[in-house]
């Protein structure tokens, strides 16, 4: 049987990046598809046919990167993982690619070899176990842990490779008041960084699983002190 190769996008205008970045994981095995333009890689977009991961610039000619990964999560409510790969390293610009739906933010200059396991780790995290699937029951809700699916009922919630992770982590902690920096170190697997991008991604996964987000029943916060997922929601 063939083996079907992951398909990585790599949307960048400068080409030395480009081919630089598309040679690295080539030889990782993967198939790559390089885009100059934000229009031409949202127009080579459809809901059959979407790429396993993208590798997204914020500086592009014409549609920038935040315009482009705005309006991809509007017309196909996907999950792809996206790496932006920027020169911009603001906090601002980090929380506002967060925001947008973007699963981690690489800034440049940056090593190939380090972005490509970057891109492997988001790939793993998204691909099925043949294992019996494992799940944890909160609220009317459903995390499947070996799919990394959640459902409410039989429909799909759309979550990030992110937000799924920081969902499983509280989960697995449910109970236990967690600090942004614990919550950053154990999730991002680094120890120092951003730690804004924890209340980002807290305040993304109430408006998707919150009746009310500003009365939370799930993720409730503990000033001064961090985070506590509601332990009496889950169910055996």
């Amino acid at each position: 049987m063939t083996e079907v190769k992951p398909l990585i996008y790599v949307i960048e205008d400068e080409q030395s990046i480009s081919k630089l970045v598309c040679m690295y994981l080539e030889k990782s095995n993967m198939n790559t598809k390089s885009f100059e333009t934000a229009e031409d890689a949202l127009n080579s977009l459809s809901s059959n046919s979407l790429p396993d991961l993208i590798i997204l610039d914020l500086n592009l000619p014409g549609m920038s990167g935040f315009d482009f990964l705005q309006e991809m999560r509007k017309l196909y409510n996907n999950t792809v993982p996206v790496l932006i790969v920027s020169a911009r390293d603001s906090d601002e610009d980090i929380i506002q690619g967060l925001g947008f739906g973007a699963d981690e933010f690489v800034t440049k200059p940056f090593s190939p070899s380090v972005l490509v396991a970057r891109v492997k780790a988001n790939l793993r995290r998204l691909s099925y176990s043949s294992t019996p699937e494992e799940s944890i029951n909160f609220g009317d809700f459903t995390l499947l842990l070996n799919s990394c699916v959640l459902k409410k009922g039989g429909i799909k919630i759309p979550l990030s490779t992110k937000e799924y992770e920081v969902l499983e982590f509280l989960l697995k902690h449910a109970g236990e008041i967690l600090s942004p920096e614990f919550i950053y170190e154990k999730v991002w697997k680094v120890q120092f960084g951003d730690i804004t991008a924890v209340a980002v991604y807290i305040q993304r996964l109430r408006k998707k699983l919150e009746k009310d987000p500003a009365n939370s029943e799930f993720i409730r916060t503990e000033f001064g002190k961090g985070y506590i997922f509601n332990k009496e929601t889950i169910k055996s």
